[in-house]
């Protein structure tokens, strides 16, 4: 299966493991990970590898950082679970606190990123039923296409990959898909009465990092207020510094009616996601209409403060923006013909990969292993670049310095 490079005894042993017992939902890089700290990755073999895709984007402050790891260690021994049947002293702190952080009213925390979106898109709903008026069962939700929102039934129902979709219907309707970028075909869609939201991610990941023009993000929450539409953006993957800012949504200086945050909010320690929204929205939900036994436990209310004060503590996005310029720059310097496309914000990037094999953005990945740096394709031709946020000039330098020793392999 992997006949390009050597595996050794001890990673085929717990690749042979998982073979045998586990679900084949995934195609993983053949290594075997054991341990991590900051920008690293150690193997089962005590290699060293730069990690250039953070958990996806779930560890932006880097694997196991120490004030996350305390907070986790000093919380887990004391109360971890009540469920929402009860009240603990850390969810009415937690919830002060984030909704302080990003100034908002309410907050609705769940566990998974893809929770966060299911609960944002029943939000949606009930608000278009009860404040906008929508008939009941009518309520339409503008996605855009080549999105990647998760892999719930709902969720795929909308999705343009086939590859989530193909078997699993039927799905879901109340979808309407439009092109990503296209503020006018955003304003046609608008004209359907029955439109309740608009939900999109300000830079499209899965698809391959698709940085959208100057100006789409604020054109499009212009024209959803102008049609009493909410505007509900999915920052799970590109919020939390990731972009050089704290929010993608940042950069156009726009706030989301409904803002859907996960993966580094518990800086990769456990799922944790929260929906946030002001009270018109947020209190249509009534008790026992939504809600999780995890869903703002006490650990996760812990770790989630410390992870977002770390960010801002540690000026994490103002290193993202840095940094992302820097890799940028340094991946155009290499000069190969074999990446066609450089594109990116912060330290959320990606490259291209053109040549006449079909397999050669895996091939690369498997190489940029066997030289120390792991990352993995998306969509065939494309890989991500996206490390911890507390990467230094001189690991991008060396990251660089991997990447085109590795290139050498496609001519």
């Amino acid at each position: 299966m992997y006949s390009t490079i050597t595996l050794s005894d001890k990673t085929q042993h717990y690749l042979e493991l998982e073979e045998q017992s586990g679900a084949q939902n995934y195609h993983p890089i053949p290594v075997v990970l054991t341990r991590g700290k900051g920008t690293y990755v150690w193997d089962v073999d005590g290699k060293q590898y730069y990690d250039f895709l953070s958990g996806y984007s779930a560890v932006n402050q880097g694997h196991c950082h120490p004030a996350i790891v305390q907070a986790l260690t000093e919380q887990a021994q004391k109360l971890t679970l009540t469920s929402r049947a009860f009240h603990s002293d850390l969810l009415g702190e937690y919830a002060k606190y984030i909704t302080g952080y990003f100034g908002y009213e309410k907050v609705l925390p769940m566990n998974t990123g893809v929770e966060g979106v299911e609960t944002a898109i029943k939000l949606c709903r009930k608000w278009a039923y009860e404040v906008k008026g929508i008939e009941e069962g009518k309520a339409v939700i503008i996605v855009c296409e080549g999105n990647f929102h998760g892999r719930t039934s709902t969720v795929i129902s909308f999705s343009s990959d086939p590859s989530a979709k193909k078997n699993f219907g039927p799905y879901m309707p109340g979808f309407k898909a439009i092109p990503f970028n296209d503020t006018a075909a955003l304003a046609k869609a608008l004209e359907d009465k029955n439109v309740a939201g608009f939900l999109a991610e300000p830079i499209q990941g899965e698809a391959g990092v698709l940085v959208p023009d100057d100006g789409y993000l604020a054109k499009a929450k212009e024209l959803c207020s102008a049609a009493n539409v909410l505007f509900i953006a999915d920052e799970i993957q590109t919020g939390l510094a990731r972009t050089g800012k704290m929010l993608a949504c940042d950069h156009e200086n726009i706030r989301p009616d409904i803002l859907i945050l996960g993966k580094a909010l518990s800086g990769g320690m456990l799922p944790v996601s929260a929906v946030l929204a002001d009270d018109e929205i947020m209190m249509t939900i009534k008790p026992g209409e939504h809600g999780s036994t995890y869903g703002g436990n006490p650990l996760a209310c812990k770790v989630a403060m410390t992870a977002l004060q770390v960010l801002k503590d540690e000026q994490m996005a103002a290193n993202a923006a840095k940094m992302g310029q820097l890799l940028r720059k340094g991946l155009k310097e290499l000069g190969s013909r074999h990446i066609s496309l450089i594109r990116g914000k912060g330290l959320l990037n990606a490259i291209v990969i053109t040549h006449h094999n079909k397999e050669a953005a895996w091939e690369l990945c498997l190489q940029l292993k066997e030289n120390g740096l792991l990352a993995k394709p998306t969509h065939g031709d494309k890989i991500r670049f996206a490390p911890p946020l507390v990467i230094t000039e001189q690991q991008v330098n060396e990251c660089i310095g991997i990447i085109g020793k590795s290139l050498s392999i496609l001519d």
